[in-house]
């Protein structure tokens, strides 16, 4: 284990704190020093993301910046705080929430003239605030890992995501189900504000408070919004429809990946339409419209089907706690109005992709699809190595490879006729190039992250490392690792993912 470092966590030149969100003032927030977890030590970086704050390799290999990144402190010009929000949880109102076990350290803002825009970074993990209720402001290393890699995974499948910069690991022992070790992760967004900021100001009637929170976010991430005619000149009536069409078109692409959240709740939803908070994740194995990936999840309200239903309703409370600045109902229901046809096209375009079919706008698309996702339901296909298949398929591969997916074989080669038609439109190569491009070999199945974590409780982050590089490119095809990408063992059945972390 290293010393802790005295030494200031130095930023690159020209880059600097900006804390947009602390010039909101001590009404969202509490500052307060993070509690840095005892002895930390490196389990994983993201070199990626450390290069949108302008941090180079060294930064993520030196002692001053672990440290900083463990909650120490070291970082001149940050000013740590827990911001204070509320949230509908599995459909009931739970009044006041906030970060309970996350402070946001700032923002970093580039040089005058960089390409780059300013990114917050927030740490999981570094300690009680005054929202930790009673949680005892930890992260476990387990559900650690789980969001590194899939913040990284998310954002290189091309789905809105917040990234993450670091795992920061210690002995520390952190009380679950059962003991495990503590961790920091640092997460790094344009902004961490949801849905639940929103609900906060509303439902406790600081509408002064509501309507600054509300002009923040215009100004800073949905400028157009201010020149809108769409809405008669109400940015509040605006951001609402802007916010309604990210959140569908992301939720489209979850379902197109097979990705299931699982705990949409509104404190858990962004205003800037990203993934957020991953918790109980899971990426499908066999195709089931109707899994619930959260054990917690008692009554299904978050299983993988319901999440387009579940993403209008939580955009029907934010309408809700905006209405008192947009002023009429009708007007903030037209601003809702858009999610389904959003949501429809966004998800018919992403499964074209998957088909290798994206230039082609026939009637008989959307059938093909709905009879496709149905075959694979009956038959329990594996997601993620079907669309692999059938993309080698596109390209003069051998349908038996697809074709044993199935139990209803002949099914398969019904549907599988239809779709060759329609292939016969695409120039040769061009289908198979898309899918290639679109349909992954590589995501983080629970069963490999189950696996990581497990060595990494061993202190071996190997396995971390290998599956940070699949899942940066997982379209690409990475010889001699096919054992990532293949069928998960019997065992993963039984993974049990829950919200705790």
């Amino acid at each position: 284990m290293l010393p802790i470092s005295t030494e200031r966590a130095q930023l690159e030149p020209g880059w600097h704190w900006a804390n947009r969100f602390a010039t909101l003032g001590p009404d969202f927030f509490t500052e307060l020093a993070p509690q840095a977890v005892p002895q930390p030590y490196w389990v994983a970086t993201s070199g990626a993301t450390a290069s949108l704050l302008g941090l180079g390799a060294q930064a993520l290999a030196s002692n001053a910046w672990l440290h900083a990144l463990a909650g120490h402190g070291n970082l001149e010009g940050a000013r740590p705080l827990a911001s204070v929000y509320s949230g509908h949880q599995f459909g009931v109102w739970a009044g006041q929430l906030g970060d309970g076990r996350a402070l946001l350290l700032g923002e970093l803002a580039p040089p005058p003239g960089h390409s780059a825009s300013g990114l917050e970074i927030q740490l999981k993990g570094s300690g009680l605030t005054p929202y930790s209720r009673m949680g005892d402001g930890r992260a476990v290393l387990r559900s650690s890992i789980r969001e590194f890699l899939c913040s990284e995974a998310m954002h290189a499948l091309g789905v809105p995501t917040t990234r993450a910069l670091s795992v920061i690991g210690s002995d520390l022992p952190v009380y679950r189900e059962e003991p495990e070790t503590a961790a920091v992760v640092a997460r790094v967004a344009p902004s961490f504000i949801r849905f639940g900021h929103f609900e906060h100001f509303s439902f406790s009637n600081q509408l002064d408070l509501l309507r600054q929170l509300a002009d923040h976010v215009i100004d800073h991430h949905y400028a157009e919004c201010r020149d809108s005619t769409r809405f008669a000149s109400n940015p509040f009536a605006a951001l609402l429809h802007a916010v309604t069409v990210r959140t569908a078109r992301m939720v489209a692409q979850w379902q197109a990946v097979g990705f299931c959240h699982g705990v949409m709740n509104t404190d858990n939803m962004s205003i800037l339409g990203l993934t957020i908070d991953y918790g109980p994740f899971q990426f499908l194995d066999a195709f089931d419209p109707g899994h619930i990936c959260n054990h917690s999840d008692h009554s299904g309200r978050y299983a993988f089907n319901r999440q387009p239903q579940v993403a209008y309703w939580n955009l029907f409370c934010l309408g809700q706690a905006l209405l008192p600045l947009i002023g009429d109902q009708d007007l903030a229901m037209a601003a809702l109005e858009p999610y389904k046809s959003s949501y429809a096209d966004a998800f018919a375009g992403q499964m074209r992709a998957k088909l290798g079919l994206a230039d082609l706008t026939l009637e008989s698309d959307s059938a093909l699809i709905e009879d496709l996702l149905q075959l694979l339901a009956r038959n329990r296909v594996d997601y993620t190595i079907f669309w692999r298949r059938l993309s080698h398929l596109a390209g003069g591969g051998d349908p038996a490879t697809v074709r044993d997916l199935f139990g209803d074989r002949p099914g398969f080669d019904t549907w599988l006729l239809r779709y060759s038609e329609l292939l016969r439109l695409i120039p040769q190569g061009m289908a198979a190039d898309l899918m290639l491009k679109t349909n992954p070999k590589f995501v983080l199945r629970n069963h490999l992250a189950e696996n990581a974590i497990a060595a990494a409780k061993q202190k071996d982050f190997s396995l971390v490392r290998t599956l940070l590089t699949l899942l940066e490119s997982p379209f690409d095809e990475h010889p001699g690792m096919d054992a990532y990408a293949d069928f998960p063992p019997a065992w993963a059945a039984g993974i049990a993912i829950s919200c705790s972390s």
